[in-house]
């Protein structure tokens, strides 16, 4: 400023107004805008925001359904739940995957197995934010571990589970299956809502049958979660509806005989109660653990499964397939009967072979010198070959098969049983197509004794003897006696469709029936000494079948064949003669004669059925093996 002049506060004063006048409108449009921010954000939008709020606070959790449990006929608990900790992993809420797995590796003992486990289910499809288990079973300690780190592991929860328990895994599981973790191909074809938070589905037998039934209903819940996806409470349930508890025909007690019956060795037994169809017990022999399949069988344990030559995972009830041998008579003597094939009053001499032709090929009798003269009770309790051979040719293939198929051979006939094969019945068309030959009548020779081409599971011989028990009439073999609930049976339980066998003359039904209780009681029976002592009456048939062929003339001698060539030993039966209560089938493989080693396991399941089991501790006594070698 020039000296001398003075200073215009007035101009200063204009100035410094206008300056505030405009700072002020500024901090008005700004205050403006922000206002009208906020308007927009907590009115306008405020259901948007509100919402992605919850989104990032709330989450809805789905809720697995507990599995419903599996009975047996007398409430005796089959499968159960019980509750499982284990560590879990959410990948999509864990930073870094590697550096996570290697502190939990160091709080806990996880092996390279579980490691590898988890990797393969890391890689495999699933559903957004599912939890994968690294390792089952955590101890208190190992809980506690957990707990005081948990700050340091986002993603990784300790999650408390009901996991799938078989009591008496190796007596149950051939015929209640078990679950397992669900697969790839599963995850394409249950219900993804349904099954949202289930871990475990059904894999054989009844848990895979009566999956539906014993999954239940999923549920959900609304859970407020932290920033790290902590859950911290439940705001809003709604229940999971559980699966039906189900109760079966099976008696555990029957079941736990069968298995100390065949003692070890390879086999399988079938009873099954004539009036309902209904399965008492299902044992293959060896088992299993169950129990090492629901959260996932190491390899090591599995490779020892597998590769053990006494084949335990292979169910040799209901997918083993024997010739059925002798066992086969019976109902090829009702099948020879009613179609004037033979009559009551026939008689054939039996000198030990059979030819077609004069001069031809001889067909073996088991008895070396033959029976002598034999009608055909005589044949069925003796078990003559010759009558079965003359009585095949004059009925040939075409009848063989109707009559047979009317058993049950040849199909899965069960209503409710899972995994069932339908053995081996052979026909001229079957023969052409498979062997590219015509039928010849050597090969009805071969059927007429259960032999050749002829395969048969011991369910399908367990049901074609209740059959005859019942004199004809059917009655589907199931396991499903009664659900435990409102729901009624009739919902969920296939029908059968089977009719019964109409004979010409019924009372050939009784005859047939006479014959097989001479195969237990006649002075000449091939299983009288099964039967000795017994205060009822049994009906039941023997059999042998060969594993290898002999030449010619080659004799048998069991004590120089290797014990996994010799015959298997089969037999079929049920008691009392009068009012069937039982129906048994019984093999034991590689057991030589069916007299001596197979006909003393059913006499035991019939005594322990028909007159009470044995006390605890009480010695097991399976009767005399007196008798005939066939």
């Amino acid at each position: 400023m020039p000296w001398g002049e003075f200073k215009d506060t007035a101009a200063e004063r204009r100035l410094f107004q206008r300056r505030t006048v405009v700072m002020l409108l500024l901090v008005f449009v700004l205050l403006s805008l922000l206002i009208a921010r906020m308007y927009q954000l907590q009115v306008v939008e405020h259901d948007i925001y509100t919402t992605l709020s919850d989104k990032n606070r709330v989450q809805v959790q789905s809720v697995a359904p507990p599995r419903g449990l599996v009975y047996d006929r007398n409430d005796v608990l089959l499968a159960e739940n019980r509750p499982v900790f284990s560590v879990t992993l959410v990948p999509e809420r864990v930073g870094d995957m590697e550096q996570t797995l290697a502190k939990l590796q160091g709080m806990l003992s996880i092996s390279e197995e579980d490691m590898e486990r988890f990797h393969r289910r890391l890689l495999e499809p699933r559903r957004p934010f599912q939890e994968l288990p690294l390792r089952y079973d955590l101890n208190e300690q190992e809980i506690a571990r957990l707990a005081v780190h948990r700050h340091e592991l986002p993603g990784v929860e300790v999650s408390a589970e009901l996991v799938r328990y078989y009591p008496h895994s190796e007596l149950t599981a051939h015929a209640l299956g078990y679950v397992g973790r669900i697969n790839r191909q599963e995850l394409q074809r249950i219900d993804p809502v349904n099954y949202a938070g289930t871990n475990y589905i059904g894999k054989s037998g009844v848990e895979r049958f009566y999956e539906q039934l014993l999954h239940g209903r999923v549920g959900y819940q609304h859970v407020e979660t932290n920033a790290r996806g902590r859950t911290l409470r439940v705001l809003e349930r709604e229940n999971p509806v559980p699966g039906e508890d189900i109760r079966l025909h099976m008696d555990l007690r029957l079941q736990q005989l069968a298995h100390e019956l065949l003692d070890g060795r390879r086999g399988a037994i079938i009873a099954i109660e004539p009036s309902t169809g209904g399965i008492l017990a299902l044992a293959s022999v060896p088992g299993f653990d169950a129990n090492l399949f629901v959260t996932g069988i190491g390899v090591e344990a599995y490779r020892e499964l597998s590769k053990s030559v006494d084949k335990p995972l292979f169910n040799r009830a209901l997918r083993g397939q024997y010739p059925p041998g002798s066992t086969l008579k019976p109902m090829l003597a009702v099948a020879a009967l009613d179609s004037g094939a033979v009559t009551r009053d026939k008689t054939i001499w039996d000198p030990g072979y059979f030819r077609l032709t004069p001069g031809g090929r001889p067909w073996r009798d088991w008895k070396r010198g033959g029976h002598g003269w034999v009608d055909l009770t005589a044949a069925v309790a003796e078990s003559c070959d010759i009558y079965f051979y003359e009585a095949a040719v004059a009925m040939g293939v075409d009848t063989m098969h109707q009559y047979l198929s009317e058993f049950g051979f040849g199909e899965d006939a069960t209503l409710d049983v899972a995994g069932a094969l339908s053995g081996l019945l052979p026909s001229r068309d079957w023969k052409r197509a498979v062997h590219s030959e015509p039928w010849y009548p050597g090969d009805s020779v071969n059927l007429g004794i259960g032999q050749g081409y002829m395969l048969a599971t011991p369910l399908q011989l367990a049901t074609a003897t209740s059959v005859l028990a019942n004199r004809g009439n059917w009655s589907e073999p199931r396991l499903l006696k009664d659900i435990k609930g409102d729901r009624s049976i009739d919902d969920v339980l296939p029908t059968g469709n089977h009719q019964s066998i109409e004979l010409e003359n019924s009372e050939d039904w009784e005859y047939v029936v006479e014959a097989m209780a001479e195969v237990m009681h006649g002075s000449k029976g091939t299983a009288r000494g099964a039967a000795k002592g017994a205060p009822y009456r049994m009906a039941g048939k023997t059999g042998t079948a060969q594993v290898f062929s002999l030449a010619e003339d080659e004799e048998y001698d069991e004590e120089e064949i290797r014990e996994r060539l010799r015959d298997h030993a089969l037999f079929v039966g049920f008691a009392p003669v009068d009012d069937p209560q039982i129906a048994v089938s019984v093999i034991v493989e590689n057991g030589g004669s069916g007299s001596g080693t197979a006909a003393p396991v059913a006499r035991a399941m019939f005594d322990a059925w028909l007159l009470g089991f044995p006390e605890e501790g009480e010695a097991l006594v399976v009767g005399s093996s007196e008798g005939a070698s066939h």
